[in-house]
């Protein structure tokens, strides 16, 4: 009698489950380059906290002082932190253009110069300074 071609076979064995580890390189480089977009989020927005901090010390302060003249300092110093000292250090009329292009607020000659003489400064300058303050622009180009 004839064997069966089919009696020299092996019984099939199932595979095994396939390990999730390691990765394939694919895998690899989809991690590193998603760490580095984590890694650059973070520094732009450490960056970022660091240059908006003067920003934010002028209004704690702002908020802390009641004299307009010292209100009308802090935003001299916010100009020159963010821009350039030779904007601080206009002529008055050149001063209020550029207070009022970075405060977005109208400012004239006249409450400037109230600042510094012998005469009592209105209440409500105080209040429009500590509002400039609160709206200085950070990144606004103004030519010197």
């Amino acid at each position: 009698m004839q064997t069966s071609p089919l009696d020299g076979l092996h019984d099939i064995i199932a595979p095994s489950h396939v390990d999730w580890w390691p990765l394939a390189p694919a895998w690899w480089v989809v991690i590193s380059i998603a760490l580095c977009l984590v890694c650059g989020l973070i520094i732009i927005m450490y960056k970022n906290y660091q240059f908006k901090k003067p920003k934010r010390n002028a209004i704690k302060l702002a908020n802390q002082q009641q004299s307009a003249q010292q209100l009308h300092i802090i935003l001299k110093r916010l100009v020159i932190t963010y821009y350039d000292p030779r904007l601080a250090a206009q002529s008055t009329a050149n001063w209020c253009k550029t207070l009022s292009q970075l405060a977005a607020i109208g400012f004239n000659e006249d409450e400037i110069s109230s600042l510094y003489s012998t005469a009592q400064t209105p209440p409500a300058l105080s209040d429009k300074f500590r509002q400039g303050i609160k709206q200085f622009k950070l990144k606004e180009s103004v030519h010197v």
